[in-house]
């Protein structure tokens, strides 16, 4: 019988940038590299080669500082790299309100140029802020690290940005791939392992590695006061006065006081500085301190709603639930050992 040829490996491209977090993209490497040897190996099935063959690839393929001091080896540039079967942007260290411009022209060009060439782009966390500035999002749907997503949207209004998504596919053919907030590119890995190399190939990495894929929404891990104060003065003093007197009755009103300033007037400039109302506001102030007390101890969920301003405990389940996306309960089962664990360290 003749031997059956092995096909070669699928070459999956993984851009080497100053800002990229060289923990993802070595982890995004390794994960690919264990396909099928690692498994066999721990059964006796002798060496197997994995079906993918990752690359990084830089601009000029020289040896770089990433954006933590890690020193990074290309092992070739854009220019001498094939065409690869896929194209990975993992984690950048680039804030949400910038723009990816001239500095990043050769990368945007060579992702688009793969994908016209049937490259599938993949993009881990903070990884869309450049495959986002392709435009071959647009008009789809796309997720990002939780923190960036407004931001994003601002500047790509025609992309559904979609925070409490760990994973998303999306373009023609499902060509688009692109995991949301930290440590769920591990889903992105498997996700790819999956379509390439088939479920049970993936599930064994998962097995291997102690991955879970039945995470909770990348929502229930956001501060949902992310941000800085506001470039306001005014607002940014409300601000401040919130932080510290949220469980008051009508803090909202309160401000409005505060700020010396007409009530309509304050809360068209409180909408503009922050993207939310003083209401709103206030609720998420609240919501946040609700999960900090969740994780540190264990008192009753009604008491916690007292104690952050809230007199219905319905409400604020109901509340915390469309926020956080967990009840008060199931976060503090996620959550609270952790928090226990870790303020008792020394």
């Amino acid at each position: 019988m003749a031997n059956i040829a092995t096909p070669p490996p699928l070459t999956v491209a993984l851009l080497a940038v100053p800002a990229v977090l060289a923990s993802t993209l070595y982890g995004f490497y390794d994960m690919l590299a264990s396909v099928r040897r690692d498994w066999q190996r721990l059964h006796g099935g002798g060496d197997f080669a994995s079906p993918f063959r990752p690359l990084v690839v830089s601009r000029d393929g020289l040896p770089l500082a990433t954006c933590n001091g890690v020193r990074v080896t290309p092992d070739t540039s854009i220019a001498d790299c094939p065409t690869p079967d896929v194209v990975c942007v993992t984690s950048l260290a680039i804030p949400p309100d910038s723009a990816p411009g001239e500095e990043y022209r050769i990368e945007l060009q060579w992702l688009k140029d793969c994908h016209a060439r049937g490259s599938v782009l993949a993009s881990a966390c903070t990884g869309a802020v450049l495959l986002a500035s392709t435009g071959l999002l647009d008009g789809y749907e796309a997720t990002s690290h939780w923190a960036y997503c407004d931001a994003l949207a601002k500047r790509h209004p025609r992309t559904r940005w979609l925070a409490d998504r760990g994973l998303v596919t999306a373009g023609a053919g499902g060509r688009i791939l692109m995991s949301g907030t930290g440590m769920s590119w591990h889903m992105l890995a498997l996700a790819l392992i999956a379509r390439f190399a088939g479920a049970d190939e993936a599930m064994q990495v998962a097995r291997i590695n102690l991955l879970d894929t039945q995470r909770a929404s990348p929502v229930a891990y956001a501060s949902l006061t992310h941000g800085g104060p506001a470039a306001d003065p005014v607002v940014a003093q409300c601000q401040i006065w919130a932080a510290s007197n949220y469980a008051l009755d009508a803090p909202a009103a309160q401000m409005v006081a505060l700020s010396g300033l007409p009530e309509r007037t304050f809360k068209r400039r409180f909408t503009q500085a922050t993207g939310m109302s003083p209401l709103q506001y206030i609720h998420v102030v609240r919501l946040e301190e609700a999960k900090q007390m969740l994780e540190a101890g264990d008192e009753p969920v009604d008491s916690i709603a007292e104690a952050v301003g809230y007199q219905d405990p319905s409400f604020f389940n109901r509340l915390f639930r469309r926020r956080v996306s967990l009840t008060p309960s199931q976060y503090r089962r996620r959550f609270g050992t952790l928090g226990r664990q870790l303020r008792r360290q020394p």
